[in-house]
């Protein structure tokens, strides 16, 4: 069942790839949203037909494959990789929606996303670290093509800036992962048969440390952030949309399954230290969207700040925050979709990002009046209002991380007044006021413009009022995933 999410978006791009010329944009666009559209409702059914209040991997599948390296083809889900399965499934569709129609090089772009969507898939179902690792590296070849070659002026620049940190992250978690299995004594690579917390604590930590590294890039995390802003920035829309609301999240994901639910007691050790790591992100990353001018820039660097709280949260490694860092890597990849989305039509419309060109966007007769009451609903939910899922998540991450550092919370939580200090630096400048002689006459933004941030809009805020939809299939697992004694340390606290 595992292996139909990995071969639709396979057959998909080899029947794009063998299309003949002659065939237009429009309707490869068209194939390529089709098999990712079976691929997302294949996930619905399989969340539908998930256990929730069954904690081990679920729907597995092994097949022997190279036993010299120790390699198996072995698949499996829980309530940690589930709903990420469906967000990467969701926004691929709507990556490939919000793609341009007349785009040059159609087969190999549309071909070159559902490869991606294969390598992320992989990395999530993966139950094997070196079938992890073999999926990790395969989605950066396609992110790498699609940043270069439609990507904005300085493409090669992001591209390869991207290419090199995402390979030192690479090289840190294959190191680590090998160190796991021949220190620990494992005969092949499977996570199951690991047995690290039997390894000296000296041991783990160094092992840890290549894995908070590695990971700690692809979140990414001060001071590994620098590939992030040039690559939004140069990437089209699309990209950003899966860049920002799934490719981050193999960081976040890695750090809490390779991480903290493999190193118990390295984790607890270096705790400390990751709680105030997470407290510069926090604090850097929106410091840094304050000063911005350029929109997209703008709401990369929020990514940056967003990550810091899910870091937080695994560093308490409590129930319930480690329950908040899931719902907060949901929320942001579907908050920051829906606000690149947004961006990305203001840019195409206006022809510009920067807020000293585009302004008085609200006006209802030559303006964006439903772009900008969307930005209003994107922007609320990144800065934490009730009523939006950013800020269910960003409560129980911010309750369960209290118990274990006060101090690191409450200055974290500074972050969540400074989101809302540069958003709204964004929405005064673009969408209030008079509009500007540079955007006088704008395109029209018809409704196939509209459909995709319309459609995100509504999840957070159905998800936002009723949170028990997502903390359902995950709660079991991410309780599950906490050590016994952090468990007992909490509930003494408490």
């Amino acid at each position: 069942m595992l292996t139909v999410l990995l071969l639709l978006p396979f057959f998909g791009a080899a029947l794009i790839g063998f299309l003949p010329v002659e065939i237009t944009p429009k309707l490869t666009r068209k194939i390529a949203l089709g098999f990712a559209s079976v691929a997302f409702v294949w996930t619905i059914v399989l969340a539908f037909l998930f256990n929730p209040s069954n904690v081990s991997q679920q729907f597995t599948e092994f097949l022997p494959w190279i036993d010299v390296l120790g390699l198996n083809y072995n698949l499996g889900i829980d309530g940690l990789s589930l709903p990420l399965l469906v967000l990467n499934a969701l926004l691929t569709c709507i990556a490939i929606y919000s793609s341009d129609e007349s785009i040059n090089r159609p087969r190999f772009y549309y071909a070159l996303l559902l490869l991606l969507n294969i390598g992320v898939t992989g990395a999530f179902l993966s139950q094997d670290l070196l079938l992890f690792f073999l999926f990790y590296e395969i989605e950066l070849i396609p992110l790498y093509l699609l940043i270069a070659i439609w990507g904005g002026e300085r493409r090669g620049y992001a591209a390869t800036k991207f290419l090199i940190y995402t390979a030192v992250s690479g090289f840190l978690i294959l190191a680590s992962f090998l160190g796991m299995v021949l220190l620990s004594g494992s005969h092949n690579f499977a996570l199951e048969n690991l047995n690290t917390e039997s390894l000296p604590l000296v041991t783990q930590i160094i092992l840890l440390l290549g894995i908070l590294i590695g990971f700690g890039i692809k979140m990414p995390l001060v001071p590994f952030h620098t590939w992030l802003p040039d690559a939004h920035v140069e990437a089209s829309t699309p990209i950003s949309v899966l860049l920002a609301g799934v490719l981050l999240k193999l960081g976040t994901y890695g750090l809490l399954r390779f991480g903290m639910d493999l190193f118990p007691d390295a984790w607890a050790t270096l705790a400390p230290f990751l709680a105030t790591w997470s407290v510069i992100s926090v604090l850097y990353g929106s410091s840094c969207a304050i000063a911005q001018k350029d929109m997209k820039k703008m709401v990369a660097y929020s990514s940056v700040g967003h990550m810091g709280y899910i870091l937080l949260a695994a560093a308490a490694a409590t129930p319930l925050s480690v329950l908040g860092a899931v719902l907060q890597m949901i929320s942001h990849g579907l908050i920051s979709a829906l606000l690149f989305l947004l961006v990305g039509v203001v840019y195409k419309k206006a022809g510009s990002r920067d807020l000293d060109v585009v302004q008085g966007l609200f006006n209802p007769e030559r303006g964006m009046p439903v772009i900008g009451s969307l930005m209003v609903v994107g922007i609320m939910a990144s800065a934490g209002i009730p009523g939006m899922v950013g800020f269910i998540s960003e409560f129980i991450v911010f309750r369960g991380s209290f118990a274990a550092f006060p101090v690191q919370t409450l200055i974290s939580m500074i972050g969540t007044g400074l989101t809302a200090v540069y958003f709204l630096i964004l929405m005064n400048r673009a969408f209030f006021g008079r509009l500007s002689t540079q955007v006088m006459n704008l395109p029209r933004v018809y409704w196939s413009d509209r459909l995709p941030a319309f459609a995100l809009a509504v999840l957070i805020i159905i998800f936002g009022i009723q949170p028990a939809w997502l903390i359902h299939w995950t709660e079991p697992t991410t309780t599950a995933m906490v050590h016994i004694e952090n468990v007992v340390a909490t509930i003494t606290k408490n």
